[in-house]
């Protein structure tokens, strides 16, 4: 079977610091992961093609990522970040398409998890950035936590023309086994027909030294019926990931969970759906 990796990251810290690993909870990821790496952990997993997502609010990560993406036979995909409260954000988006690599960029993202404006989605200014994004053919990835959901769902009813990705489930509380509100939230989300959702970044919202795949079900469960598989798409959120499991752990709990889907379901959650949003031809974007 086919898989795209629809969510991973890299990061070299003699390049640029990530101020947000801190703490010795996060220890183990403050070290250099570079391409090199992830070809290592693809290598025997099936993994045919990759989108790397943007990790800091920073403008220089972006090029660094087309650059990166131009040069890989393996990353077809960038999600990038640009100011979306910028006056000048199309101009900005046009900029970064005409970098070396530009081509490969098929989405942005900010760290919306961070802002502690409930509504900072819905804020006038952020919604015309998210209009720009759609104007240019791109998708918006939403990082959110399960408070933000509906500040997430008043945004994409904004902007229609808009297709929105919520990474990593909306970040429910795995660990605690809870559902509530999140599912509510979660559902509200998925009747947007804009809306698209990874299976990723589950493992780490789990408890990270015991989780189990019966700890993810009721979870992946919610957002395969709520999205479906046309809707739904995998991601390994490595290296993020590797606080609780390994590349291929995450590939076999994310098989677990979708066995229960007909062969060409199982083909949209774990290739199609990443395809077809983020337009990866196979050929080389750049």
């Amino acid at each position: 079977m086919t898989i795209v990796d629809a969510h991973h990251h890299l990061w070299d810290l003699s390049v640029r610091d990530q101020k947000w690993i801190s703490g010795p909870r996060l220890a183990p990821l403050r070290r250099s992961f570079l391409l090199a790496d992830l070809e290592a952990e693809i290598r025997a997993s099936g993994v045919t093609a990759t989108v790397l997502v943007e990790t800091v609010n920073v403008a220089d990560e972006t090029p660094e990522f087309l650059a990166l993406a131009a040069a890989s036979d393996v990353i077809e995909a960038v999600v990038g970040w640009t100011g979306l409260t910028a006056p000048d954000v199309s101009e900005a988006l046009d900029r970064l398409r005409s970098l070396p690599g530009g081509g490969f960029l098929r989405g942005i993202r900010h760290q919306v998890q961070s802002e502690p404006d409930l509504d900072w989605l819905t804020r006038p200014e952020v919604l015309r950035g998210l209009r720009a994004v759609g104007a240019a053919g791109l998708v918006y990835d939403l990082v959110v936590l399960p408070h933000q959901l509906p500040s997430a769902a008043r945004a994409a009813a904004a902007v229609p023309g808009l297709t929105f990705v919520l990474d990593h489930l909306g970040k429910p509380p795995i660990a605690s086994g809870e559902r509530k509100p999140w599912e509510g939230h979660l559902r509200e989300l998925a009747a947007l027909p804009n809306m698209v959702c990874k299976l990723s970044g589950m493992v780490t919202e789990a408890d990270w030294a015991s989780w189990t795949v019966a700890d993810l079900r009721p979870y992946a469960e919610t957002v395969i019926d709520a999205f479906g598989p046309q809707r739904l798409m995998f991601g390994s959120d490595w290296p993020v990931s590797t606080l609780a499991a390994g590349y291929d752990e995450v590939i076999r709990g994310a098989r677990e969970l979708t066995a229960g889907l007909g062969p060409d379901e199982r083909a949209e959650v774990w290739a199609g759906t990443a395809r077809r949003v983020y337009r990866m031809t196979g050929s080389d974007a750049g």
